[in-house]
Formats: C-alpha cells, structure tokens, sequence
C-alpha cells in the first residue's frame, strides 16, 4: 500500500486534504501529521480530545532506545478516528520548538510507516505541511526531509487559482530536484488539486510541469468540520470532498503501483519484528484515554 506524503507552497489544504484521503480509504489508514509548524487536528477536527501528552513528539525518545521501541511506541500513539479503530491519527507537535527533537528520527519513523504500509497493509497519509528550502535542499528541521525522500508519491497540494500558482512555481522545481538527487526519484512528484478557481486540471499540470494525479472538490461544510469539529454536517457520508476522495485514493494507489512496476522497484527488506508489533498493537486499535 502507498506511503503519500502531502506538502503546500503555503496553507492550501493539506491537513483537511490528509484527513479526507485517510477518512475515505477503503482499507485500514493512517493520517501521520509530522509538520514540523505543528498538528492542528487535535485541536480542530478532534476538539482536545487528545492531550499533549499522546502523539509524535514522544517518539524521538524511543527511537534512540532502537527499532523495536520506536515502533512500540508509534503503535501506542495512535489514536482512532473511526468508531471501529480501522483509521488512526498519530497526532502531531503541539509546539513548533519540539521540531528539532525529531530531526534524526524522521528516517527512522520513515521506516517504520513503510512498513506499516507494505506488511500490515496500510494506507499511510502524511500531512508534511508546508515546504521550506535552505540553500537549494530542503529546510532539515522546518521539514520532515527524510519522509519525503522515502516517501512512495509526494504531493504538492495546490488550487485552481493565479495565486496558488505562483507560490507553486517557486517550490516545484527546488522539490524536483531535491527528490531526484536525495529522495527516490522525480517521477514521484505529482499534484493534488483542489478544485477552486478558473483553473482546470490541465493547465495547472502544463503551467506546473507536473501531472496532476488527483482532484478534490472545495467543499466548505465538509471542510469546516475536519476543521472545527462538532457535529458532522448533514450527508456528511455523502459530500463531495468525501465522495472524490474516495476515488482520489483509488488514483493514488494505482499511480504508485505504476510507478512501481515500471522502475521496477525491489521490495523493501522487511523487519519481522516491527511488523509484528505494529501489527499486534494496531490491531488493539491504538491506546484511548
């Protein structure tokens, strides 16, 4: 299953676009918010439901422990976001400052997500939030560099309009290159469009030089609740953003297998232990309360 990272130019999207592809996914999934300018879901969609306590910043302690740790306590900090535990939430900083604590975890949580996608049969959403460059490569502590490079597809969230755009033209070319010489190829590259303005999926894939390889309406009611919480909006089942997203998934998951088949990929060597744990411990549906 695919690992996905998702990144913006600036705030476009990308945590309520996260949470519609994890929500939507037809198999088990994980929404991992590793931006590094801090999680807004606990504090939005899940309304402090989860303390400060529970969530990505206290995996840095147990990665230096080892592998095994880590992965121990990545399965213990996830959190449900279904009634049935099949979609889980591992919560993101709850302060901006802690991000240079996890600086050498990100290859090593990496790891461990990608594991979690092809032996437990996950599919793993990362709201990577917002790209900062530092002399041409990315920014190592203002980004989750590691998660990208290892990432299966990154997607650069941008919408249909002049403004976007013009952000998205400043960081594309940077994050092409970056994946070509650091991460696993520029071919892994593509866009996430959210379908507000005049522009359509072609012209923003030719004005970007990129494909666009999935669309997402704007749909404000369903956008406001994965944003505020609260009572989920009438048809919520139903909507737009929820719908699409569904078939956004579909899209992803082929253009990874596609991508895989055609560099010919050779499977990552697997971790018997870390897959058993993760297995084990995600199947207890994460720790609550």
């Amino acid at each position: 299953m695919p690992v996905t990272a998702l990144v913006s130019a600036k705030s476009c999207g990308v945590t309520t676009s996260a949470l519609a592809l994890t929500l939507a996914s037809k198999r088990p999934s994980l929404l991992a918010e590793c931006d590094p300018a801090g999680g807004t879901i606990r504090a939005g969609f899940l309304q402090g439901e989860v303390g400060a306590g529970f969530g990505l910043y206290h995996l840095a302690a147990a990665e230096r422990t080892g592998p095994d740790a880590l992965a121990q306590a990545f399965a213990s900090h996830l959190w449900p976001l279904d009634e049935a535990g099949h979609r889980k939430l591992l919560p993101g900083l709850t302060d901006p400052a802690q991000a240079g604590a996890l600086v050498r975890t990100w290859p090593a949580l990496s790891e461990v997500m990608h594991v979690l996608a092809d032996e437990a049969g996950y599919d793993v959403v990362i709201d990577a939030g917002r790209l900062a460059f530092e002399s041409g490569h990315l920014h190592p502590t203002l980004t989750p560099a590691a998660v990208l490079h290892q990432a299966d597809l990154v997607l650069l969230v941008v919408r249909g309009t002049e403004q976007s755009l013009t952000l998205a033209r400043h960081v594309i070319d940077p994050l092409r290159t970056e994946l070509a010489e650091r991460g696993s190829g520029p071919d892994g590259l593509g866009l996430l469009l959210i379908e507000d303005g005049p522009y359509r999926a072609h012209q923003v894939a030719e004005a970007l030089k990129t494909p666009v390889l999935a669309g997402l309406p704007s749909d404000a009611g369903t956008a406001g609740y994965f944003t505020g919480g609260g009572r989920p909006p009438r048809g919520y089942g139903r909507s737009p953003l929820l719908r699409h997203a569904r078939t956004a998934a579909e899209q992803l998951e082929a253009a990874a297998s596609r991508r895989q088949i055609q560099r010919q990929y050779p499977s990552r060597p697997g971790h018997a232990q870390i897959a058993g744990v993760l297995q084990r411990l995600t199947e207890r549906g994460g720790v609550r309360g």
